[in-house]
């Protein structure tokens, strides 16, 4: 694992668990592929409507830059390279008895990516053999990964092909986890054909250029394509928001993943979703106050991340976790509890790269609420289930 980059393997204890696996037919992954896609298109029309509709005070986005929003969907509806997203994940519940359901949409900063694509189909190469004859795994977001960076280098290429193909990557300092996902998005955008540079996100600087006042790495290097492991979020209510504000706006920024991300990795987009394609069999009921759903549910913040400040509610039970999450609000969906294999519950990770289904990783934890803390556990399908 650690060859592959992968250096955070065991943090806090076991992280990457392959003392099991889990084994699937070809018809459940179909079934969780097919989800997958058809929820991706639910998010999508659920944008739409959020912005034709004037509803993103409902996702606490700051009114500053609810216009920004607006413009990066109306590009990314024109298919303008500037809105441009790389990937995703949507967290399921899958038992084996109903179809697939949506808990939420990591849509803006979704980590695991190293482990669901290289990490544990380098485990399948070295164990399927010991399974059985067709083992194979819901997994092509390498590939996928590869393809979508040479997209956007081709449309960049027509756009200005004497503009330098330059891409800055970015993340937290002191992160190894989050810059084990850098590390590994940055060589499949090197493997693509670009020319890459990476920093931590507290080294980015305002600096007055030639051509104006423009975002620039250590080296005084302009920005102008960046990927950011960092959530909109926070970046909205940082000192520079009104630069970056501006940077985004007159296109001298480009970020990945773009500002109109900001709906869909908003819990409060579970409401609007269930509210739009209500009885759809991959979405749970959601609103934005408790009373519908009765003495089942779970409370969710609308900007929350790793299971942070979620509340489990089953009648007189409840099951809560902590953090310091909350302040803009919060959503209730329907309880669905996670499936149990030998006394943990696992959550699925199905990714989707350039807005296709492109694989998929498990989480396990002894604790219904799946955490940063949760163990990742490797899968492989059969063309027919056995004994």
């Amino acid at each position: 694992m650690e060859a592959l980059g992968f250096h955070y393997h065991s943090i806090d204890g076991i992280y990457w668990d392959e003392s099991r696996c889990y084994r699937f037919t070809e018809a459940e992954i179909d079934a969780i592929e097919d989800a997958t896609a058809a929820l991706h298109d639910c998010a999508l029309k659920a944008a739409a409507h959020v912005v034709e509709h004037g509803r993103m005070d409902e996702f606490a986005i700051p009114r500053a830059w609810q216009p920004l929003v607006r413009e990066s969907w109306q590009a990314h509806e024109r298919g303008a390279p500037p809105a441009f997203s790389l990937f995703g994940r949507m967290d399921l519940v899958v038992d084996g008895v109903l179809p697939p359901r949506l808990l939420e949409y990591n849509a803006d900063t979704p980590t695991a990516c190293l482990e669901a694509s290289v990490a544990q189909w380098d485990w399948l190469q070295a164990v399927g053999p010991l399974l059985v004859d067709d083992a194979d795994q819901f997994n092509s977001i390498h590939e996928k990964l590869i393809g979508a960076w040479e997209r956007l280098l081709a449309a960049h290429r027509a756009r200005d092909a004497q503009r330098p193909a330059r891409l800055h990557f970015a993340a937290v300092a002191d992160s190894a986890e989050d810059w084990g996902n850098v590390g590994y998005l940055l060589d499949t955008a090197v493997q693509a054909g670009w020319k890459t540079f990476s920093l931590p996100i507290e080294r980015i600087g305002l600096a007055q250029t030639e051509a104006g006042l423009r975002f620039v790495d250590e080296f005084n290097v302009p920005i102008e394509l960046l990927f950011k492991l960092y959530p909109w979020e926070w970046l909205v209510r940082e000192d520079f928001a009104e630069a970056l504000a501006q940077a985004v706006s007159d296109g001298t920024l480009r970020v990945i993943e773009p500002p109109w991300k900001m709906l869909l990795a908003n819990k409060a987009i579970l409401p609007v979703l269930w509210e739009l394609f209500p009885g759809h069999p991959n979405l749970l009921p959601a609103y934005f106050a408790p009373e519908p759903l009765g003495p089942r549910y779970v409370r969710k913040p609308k900007l929350a991340r790793e299971g942070a400040n979620v509340t489990l509610v089953d009648g007189d039970f409840t099951q809560s976790s902590d953090g310091a999450y909350g302040a803009e609000g919060f959503v209730y969906q329907a309880l669905a509890p996670l499936p149990r294999f030998g006394g943990d519950h696992v959550v699925v990770g199905s990714w989707l790269v350039d807005g296709v289904p492109a694989g998929m990783g498990l989480r396990e934890d002894d604790s219904p609420i799946t955490r940063n803390t949760s163990r990742f556990v490797p899968h492989y399908f059969t063309s027919v289930l056995s004994t």
